[in-house]
């Protein structure tokens, strides 16, 4: 595989040809017979004038903190789902440890207590 480079007056070159709106990034690269695909259009944006192939982005005033609202809760949900993991481990646990003790098996417990209404939520102790 060749690799060819370009000199810097070549690449400016390209710049003007595209920036003076008589020939697209496409049929620049064509002309010179360029093989990478967005190598002028990419040239532009770093040595242009900015004339071209700039993004502007029009927000409401309403829009501008929406990305980091969403990743603000996005992280909340990921940390709920996380607790939730960890309490239902817990229970899991718990059950394991009551039902040893009761000297019976989880699956007899559960199908002994299905569909009774819980008497009451068990509350870990902090010491």
């Amino acid at each position: 595989m060749k690799v060819i480079r370009y000199s810097n007056a070549f690449k400016m070159q390209a710049v003007r040809e595209v920036e003076a709106g008589e020939i697209c990034a496409e049929a620049v690269q064509r002309k010179y017979g360029m093989k990478g695909k967005g190598t002028v259009i990419r040239w532009v944006r770093q040595l242009g004038s900015g004339k071209y192939g700039k993004v502007i982005r029009v927000e409401k005033a309403d829009e501008v903190n929406e990305a980091a609202r969403l990743r603000s809760q996005l992280r909340r949900a990921k940390e709920a789902l996380a607790d939730a993991h960890m309490e239902l481990a817990l229970e899991k646990a718990f059950l394991l440890v009551a039902c040893e003790r009761m000297d019976q098996t989880v699956e007899g417990f559960k199908k002994k207590h299905a569909g009774r209404p819980r008497t009451r939520q068990f509350k870990p102790t902090r010491k």
